[in-house]
């Protein structure tokens, strides 16, 4: 029986009623006490270690032990995201088109996916209908949390946009003195839960590029069937050689995607046999030429949202599937190597 204003307590939730007096003290430190982000029990926040930023989320810990484990949990997950850049200095080859349904794919696919645009375009913003006050210039000029930027375009599948600001983002990085090259790669450090990263490149060779190539693991270079886009496919190999010995970064090939695939058929051919005798197996699924794959951006909408029964969808679906085929493939390749380094030892 309620006999004392103590036993009620009103909230903006619920009525609370309490017995006696211990009861409710039990209740008001109950409310007041956390819960721990690794372990979920119940503790009191005492000490600044106690609580952290984690992928733009505030995560709180009981004791020491579980905030070691959450960090060393976070760098396994950074350890396992793959980090693609789409590039070819050449423009036209279909690198945005590529950068989003492969994406899109993966997403349909299960794979958490974050798409980054790196071209002050904005064609990945146009592409999907997408707006954000904060872009990718402001991750890397204005100390801004990746997450704070992040916009979703459906299940699994995030962006990070850009927008014309990215060209003035360009001429202040090429006056910074020291580490440049690597700012992307250090602000892009609190980005863990994604399954793959993929960044929407410039045509061009800029200090933006060399950016996501340091932050990169692999590339993908989409290739149009035609001569003058092998041209920009030299260009990159150069680029990747100076990355690899200048920089200490090594970024590698993961495959190359014949784009415009039948446009010509001379030219289709020719390009598909260059292809071949240099990149060998890594020559990729061909993306045929589908008017859908053109008509998708002007509805803000993927191939697999427009037309999921044509060429294009057909194609970039399997692109996707034997992209993921390489990478497991690689990381079957590196975990041999480790346990016959460590065998060795």
């Amino acid at each position: 029986m309620v006999r004392f204003s103590y036993q009620v307590q009103r909230t903006s939730e619920a009525m609370f009623y309490f017995c006696s007096q211990n009861c409710q003290e039990h209740h008001l430190r109950a409310k007041s006490l956390s819960e721990c982000s690794r372990c979920e029990s119940s503790f009191e926040l005492l000490y600044a270690y106690q609580q952290m930023n984690l992928d733009g989320v505030t995560h709180q810990f009981c004791s020491e032990n579980c905030r070691r484990e959450m960090l060393e949990d976070i760098a396994n997950r950074q350890k396992k995201m793959k980090k693609i850049a789409v590039l070819n200095q050449k423009g036209g080859t279909g690198k945005t088109t590529t950068s989003v349904n492969v994406s899109a794919a993966l997403a349909q696919m299960g794979k958490r996916v974050l798409l980054v645009d790196f071209d002050a375009q904005s064609n990945v913003g146009v592409s999907l209908g997408l707006s954000s006050p904060r872009t990718i210039s402001d991750v890397l000029l204005n100390d801004a949390h990746p997450a704070d930027c992040i916009v979703n375009v459906s299940e699994n599948f995030d962006a990070i946009i850009s927008s014309t600001s990215l060209s003035s983002v360009e001429a202040d990085l090429v006056r910074v003195q020291e580490g440049r090259n690597r700012i992307l790669s250090h602000r892009m450090t609190p980005v863990t839960n994604y399954d793959v990263v993929i960044l929407d490149c410039s045509p061009s060779l800029n200090v933006l590029n060399l950016n996501t190539l340091t932050y990169a693991d692999h590339i993908l270079i989409p290739v149009s069937c035609d001569y003058l886009s092998l041209v920009g496919v030299r260009n990159i190999m150069r680029t990747l050689r100076k990355i690899n010995e200048v920089l200490l970064s090594q970024v590698d090939v993961i495959g190359v995607v014949p784009t415009f695939y039948g446009l010509s058929e001379q030219c289709t051919m020719e390009t598909m046999r260059s292809l071949k005798a240099f990149f060998k197996e890594k020559v990729l699924h061909p993306i045929r030429v589908d008017p859908a794959l053109r008509q998708a951006p002007m509805h803000k909408q993927t191939i697999f949202e427009y037309a999921p029964e044509s060429d294009g969808a057909h194609d970039y679906y399997n692109l996707a599937r034997q992209l993921m085929a390489s990478l497991d493939e690689n990381d079957a390749v590196n975990s041999d190597s480790k346990a016959k380094a460590e065998a060795n030892k």
